[in-house]
């Protein structure tokens, strides 16, 4: 199959890497190529092609702040709000469907310091757990997202969805009442409340 730019990220993000790394460095696609490095181990490379366009691309900024985690120094690049908003979940994800579990524990093991600059980070952590299927680990970061930031509509909502999962009605209707307290017109959290108590 020739391989074009739209082609290689799909096939990159699927988790599906073959002929995309030669792609990437061939057309010149340094950030795609340090993502490939990363999802190959080749840690040092990654962190160096990361960092020779982290003036012209914020993306890059965050994988020289995602190695850096992985690598346990915290050094003088920390993420930005939006970074961590953007970015974290969507890798995350890719690490998870790359089997790189011990990546995303070491990437998590920051969470509180992430949490000093986006405060919805537990969510974000939570909510890959949920949609990889790690039921267990989303359970404790969507309580912990409660604990630290209560008045977030969707956190509600998600732990709605979770507590119908365990078939615990009453806890979910609690947490749609919940969500509606802190946004009364959330149409998910009204819709999905009133399908419950008909």
């Amino acid at each position: 199959m020739i391989l074009n730019y739209k082609t290689a990220k799909r096939k990159l993000l699927a988790a599906d890497m073959n002929g995309c790394q030669q792609f990437f460095e061939k057309n010149g696609y340094i950030l795609e190529l340090a993502y490939t490095e990363l999802l190959e181990d080749n840690i040092d490379k990654a962190e160096k092609l990361f960092l020779s366009i982290i003036d012209r691309d914020i993306r890059a900024h965050w994988g020289v702040v995602m190695i850096s985690f992985i690598k346990g120094v915290v050094n003088d690049f920390y993420p930005s709000y939006f970074e961590i908003r953007n970015f974290l979940e969507i890798d995350l994800n890719i690490l998870i469907s790359y089997y790189k579990g011990d990546y995303v524990e070491k990437i998590i093991r920051y969470s509180d310091f992430m949490f000093t600059i986006n405060p919805e980070v537990y969510k974000f952590v939570g909510r890959v757990f949920w949609n990889t299927d790690l039921k267990e680990q989303a359970e404790f970061f969507f309580h912990r997202a409660k604990s630290y930031f209560y008045h977030d509509p969707e956190l509600h909502f998600l732990l709605a969805e979770m507590y119908l999962q365990k078939n615990d009605n009453y806890l979910a209707i609690a947490s749609l009442n919940d969500c509606l307290q802190v946004l009364p017109n959330y149409f998910p959290a009204c819709d999905l409340l009133k399908k419950l108590t008909k």
